[in-house]
């Protein structure tokens, strides 16, 4: 009878109301859920390890953007209190201002040139044209109309010197000459006064940007009218190949044929001021609180071994390096036009080139004049 008790009381206690369970197992459980709840999704997980991949992609492609834009100065620096405003300027719309893309001279085509007794030189486009004759000695490429940068100013200063303005008035720097477009540097600041003539000198010897902007804004009928000056003068010089756009050079829709520029270099030094400015090796300007030394964009004029009437040297990306000159080689005129070139120094190697290939090939004629 106690048995049976015992069993019916284990039966009964067994579906009786349910025994209170462990605090530690209540809370082992509810870690449990905790931990099968924050659990990610497989997907989510997937995501996770593919994100690593997705980053670095974006971060590629975003420099690769990066690349493909024109390397502007960022200015940091504050011209009178303000910090100038860059434009950014893409590679492609640069590429695109060049109607016809000119190909770098192939070994091949250089050594055959060698072989027919021409010098040896790197720029894209040459043409040496000797004046006494009338015809070129050499060219390579000069039928091609091109942007010319910085010789642009050459045209502005004939403008200037045709309109004749009151050399000696004096005119402002604004923001309206600064650069914007490029970025490209100034040492003539902001609020700086200089006159007309100081500013010409800056332009052609200088190439400074401010001082050909200010020019040009100050002529009767603004810059608008300044650039139809500059093209009707072409027109008359005949400069078939020729548009002009501003007075700086700056804007890539500036553009000649080598021949252009023969004969804009030969109109050009029918101008004292000209001869005078281009050719000048140094000059120190009155700014304002200090004096500031300038120096001439073109090293040859400062060497005694050159004999040169005309100079102006331009460069922005889409012209290359590029240099004009009017000199006497060999007691003989001669004009140089060279265009599109690589480096830094490429234009004075190759104009140095061209001297000794002219004095070489002249030198029985200069020894007989001589005797």
């Amino acid at each position: 009878m106690r048995h049976r008790i015992s069993w019916l009381a284990l039966r009964d206690r067994g579906t009786g109301p349910a025994r209170r369970r462990s605090p530690l197992l209540r809370l082992a459980g509810l870690a449990f859920i905790a931990l099968s709840l924050a659990a990610p999704a497989p997907e989510a997980s997937a995501a996770r390890k593919d994100k690593p991949a997705v980053t670095k992609k974006t971060r590629a492609k975003a420099a690769s953007q990066r690349k493909q834009a024109v390397k502007v100065r960022s200015h940091a620096k504050k011209d009178s209190g303000r910090p100038l405003k860059v434009a950014r300027v893409d590679r492609s719309a640069a590429a695109s201002a060049i109607a016809n893309p000119i190909e770098p001279p192939r070994a091949e085509a250089r050594d055959a040139e060698a072989a027919k007794g021409a010098p040896a030189v790197s720029s894209r486009t040459v043409l040496v044209y000797d004046e006494t004759s009338g015809q070129p000695l050499f060219s390579r490429n000069d039928d091609h109309s091109q942007p010319i940068a910085s010789i642009t100013k050459l045209m502005t200063a004939m403008v200037v010197l045709d309109a004749k303005l009151p050399m000696d008035e004096k005119l402002s720097i604004t923001w309206d000459d600064v650069d914007h477009l490029r970025g490209s540097s100034s040492r003539v600041p902001v609020g700086a006064e200089l006159t007309r003539e100081e500013l010409l000198r800056l332009a052609l010897m200088s190439s400074e940007n401010r001082a050909a902007a200010a020019l040009g804004r100050n002529y009767p009928g603004g810059m608008t009218a300044f650039v139809r000056a500059m093209n009707v003068k072409a027109a008359a010089l005949g400069m078939r190949q020729s548009r002009f756009e501003d007075s700086t050079g700056l804007h890539g829709g500036n553009r000649a044929s080598a021949m252009d520029l023969v004969r804009m270099v030969q109109a050009a030094h029918e101008y004292a001021p000209i001869r005078e400015f281009s050719t000048t090796g140094s000059h120190s300007a009155d700014l304002g609180r200090k004096h500031v030394e300038f120096r001439n964009t073109n090293a040859l004029v400062r060497s005694p071994d050159w004999d040169i009437g005309i100079s102006k040297t331009g460069y922005i990306r889409e012209a290359g390096r590029c240099l004009v000159m009017h000199a006497r080689i060999a007691a003989r005129p001669v004009v140089i036009v060279l265009l599109d070139g690589d480096g830094k120094y490429t234009r004075i190697g190759d104009a140095s080139r061209i001297k000794k290939w002219l004095e070489a090939r002249w030198r029985g004629d200069l020894l007989a004049s001589n005797t």
